[in-house]
């Protein structure tokens, strides 16, 4: 029995039970996707390392022995260019003394809080350099900035060379029992030093650290899938509907990508992957691929139209010959993703899975659920009778088939060449960099 005949007679069962065909891919696509609730974002950086990463294992028996490096940092910058004086002195004190509420905090280092050791006469006097009167005389500042430009410990640390900004070091320890340990800490810094901004206008309060870099990673990801991810749904259905000039097809083609994206998020929740930046791509990839597969059915669909057939028998026929293609191109893309696996980085394992899955799915959708849909949703085509005559694809493809061994040739020729220039401008470009480094 042939391959066209399995799918014809597949095809005319799902034009004929449409109302099936979408009932259970619904009810598919929202079981897969229900897996999204056990989708988390994962801010640690540690995420990007595999658990036997030797680089990975020498830092936590590093941690193990001393401690963790985890830090928030408050930079303080007050506008006249000077930190020693009796305002922005307060300040440093007041957020030292704020900071040890930050969650997870196990140490908080500033120039108010740093123990300063005074000889007098046979005995030590270790103290903060910064004592806690409110208002300090010019020479307790002048004492004060000359310890504190001078201290190794300080300098270059804690306090600028010119002494124009400072910083108070808040050192956490992350128990790493949830994934929201990082956001919690991150807030309560966010509202500290708004708080202080919003009582001294005339100073500046920037955060760095460890745990606002490992937060910007799930913040970005997360900005990303909201406003990339729509912008790409807009963009790509805006072109689809220009293209094909349907509003039925451009529907269902919007949904295929919503279901197949759904899927591939579901099942990655289900499957324990976390959101990190490379797997938050996922949607953009699944978008393109599924929307490739949806019309190549749709265009082929229309064109049938067009020549006479009602719905049902062009949507028989663009099965038939759009079934294989889009089979193929999407194992193989499937199979392309898979091999992220490979790589010594976990999230690319999780993105390469997750992109693998949507694709699968945006097959299954694109020829169960898109068929079904088109079958029961209103189509207008207009009838042509020379659909093909004069038009340009038609005769580029007449072209093709008529010089098929010449471009054949000619393409091969043009590949290898461009892999040989590629390969003298790096074997060139290197020697040419490193008989720069000689002569300088």
């Amino acid at each position: 029995m042939s391959t066209d005949t399995n799918v014809t007679r597949y095809a005319k069962w799902i034009t004929s039970h449409p109302w099936l065909a979408m009932l259970v891919s619904v009810l598919l696509v929202f079981t897969a996707a229900s897996g999204g609730r056990f989708l988390q974002f994962k801010t640690d950086y540690r995420v990007f390392f595999s658990d036997d990463n030797p680089q990975m294992l020498a830092f936590d028996a590093l941690e193990k022995v001393y401690t963790k490096t985890d830090n928030v940092m408050f930079i303080v910058t007050p506008k006249e260019g000077n930190v020693f004086t009796n305002d922005t002195l307060t300040v440093v004190k007041h957020i030292t003394e704020k900071a040890w509420q930050t969650p997870f905090s196990i140490r908080v280092d500033s120039i108010s809080n740093f123990q300063n050791t005074v000889a007098e006469g046979d005995d030590l006097v270790v103290d903060d350099l910064v004592p806690e009167q409110k208002i300090l005389s010019d020479s307790q500042i002048s004492n004060i900035k000359a310890i504190a430009l001078k201290e190794p410990l300080l300098l270059n640390r804690l306090i600028s060379p010119s002494g124009h900004v400072t910083g108070v070091n808040v050192t956490v320890q992350l128990p790493g029992k949830s994934m929201t340990e990082t956001p919690e800490i991150v807030a309560f810094a966010r509202e500290l030093s708004q708080q202080v901004m919003a009582d001294n206008p005339d100073i500046e309060i920037r955060l760095s650290g460890m745990v606002l870099m490992n937060n910007a990673f799930g913040e970005a990801s997360q900005e990303d899938m909201q406003n990339v991810v729509a912008l790409s749904f807009l963009v790509m259905l805006i072109t689809l509907a220009l293209l094909i000039k349907g509003f039925t097809g451009t529907v269902g083609t919007f949904l295929v990508i919503l279901f197949s994206i759904a899927t591939a998020m579901g099942i990655g929740g289900y499957l324990g992957f976390p959101l990190t930046p490379p797997s938050a791509t996922t949607p953009n990839v699944v978008l393109t691929v599924a929307i490739a597969n949806s019309v190549h059915i749709l265009v082929t669909l229309f064109q049938k139209m067009r020549t006479g057939l009602n719905k049902q028998d062009a949507l028989i026929e663009s099965l038939r010959i759009n079934m294989q293609p889009v089979f193929l191109a999407s194992i193989t893309t499937a199979i392309g993703f898979l091999t992220m696996n490979f790589s010594d980085v976990p999230p690319f394992h999780h993105l390469g899975n997750m992109v693998a899955i949507g694709v699968f799915a945006s097959f299954i959708l694109s020829v169960v659920f898109l068929p079904a849909f088109m079958m029961v949703a209103p189509v207008r085509v207009k009838v042509s009778e020379n659909t093909t005559a004069g038009h340009f694809m038609a005769n580029l493809a007449d072209f093709v088939i008529a010089k098929r061994r010449p471009l054949v040739w000619g393409m091969l020729a043009l590949v290898i060449g461009q892999l040989v220039l590629i390969g003298l401008f790096i074997l060139y470009g290197a020697g040419f960099g490193t008989r720069s480094v000689e002569q300088a």
